[in-house]
């Protein structure tokens, strides 16, 4: 795969859940700009693009976010005032939500709204977690999911349900799970591109080229 052309400088947020390395890798693979994992929320302002792993628990995940001191605040001003592309990835994507309902009810950051809630299946007999690889639908094109297509790989209990335009592609699971989002400048994958071979890498090389 090409590297992406643009020069950009890719900040992770480290609160304490997600692959921090693997997703590291996964944009030192497809870019020569700089990467950085951190959790300080100044480095936010020198970033081009910004993303939010996290696996683990809603709330714990929220907590986790809320608990360094300063960076919500910096991230509204960095995505929601000055429209920095942002992608959430896994738990990072349903945080968009308004609210999380995985062991109670927790406030999520609320930038794409709906509500995270967990996987009922019409097949009873689909187990939860939802795990393994599954195939993308694409409901909208957009530049995030541009030339995207196959299977990648999935790894939760719980889905984004938000008002359908923001749905660029769903996954079938018994019934339609929320794959991707986007909201303007606010992006979010609920499968793992750094797991997802050349489909992950090549939709993560779409996000550095926004």
């Amino acid at each position: 795969m090409t590297k992406t052309t643009k020069t950009t400088r890719t900040v992770i947020i480290d609160y304490g859940s997600g692959n921090l390395r693997s997703v590291s890798k996964a944009f030192e693979h497809i870019s020569d700009g700089i990467v950085q994992i951190t959790s300080d929320p100044k480095d936010l302002q020198s970033a081009t693009h910004i993303v939010l792993p996290g696996v683990g628990a809603f709330g714990d995940c929220a907590a986790g976010l809320r608990a360094l001191n300063g960076m919500v605040a910096e991230l509204e001003k960095q995505v929601l005032d000055n429209k920095k592309p942002f992608l959430g990835i896994c738990v990072g994507m349903q945080l968009l939500a308004a609210k999380g309902y995985e062991y109670g009810e927790h406030d999520g950051l609320g930038w794409i709204g709906g509500e995270v809630r967990k996987i009922k299946p019409s097949d009873k007999g689909l187990p939860i977690p939802h795990m393994g690889w599954n195939s993308l639908n694409l409901t909208k094109s957009q530049p995030l999911n541009d030339k995207i297509s196959g299977d990648v790989y999935f790894v939760h209990s719980y889905q984004l349900h938000c008002d359908e335009k923001y749905v660029l592609a769903t996954c079938d699971y018994g019934s339609a799970i929320t794959a991707i989002v986007a909201k303007g400048n606010i992006m979010g994958v609920q499968f793992h591109p750094e797991k997802s071979q050349q489909i992950g890498l090549s939709l993560l090389k779409n996000f550095l080229e926004i």
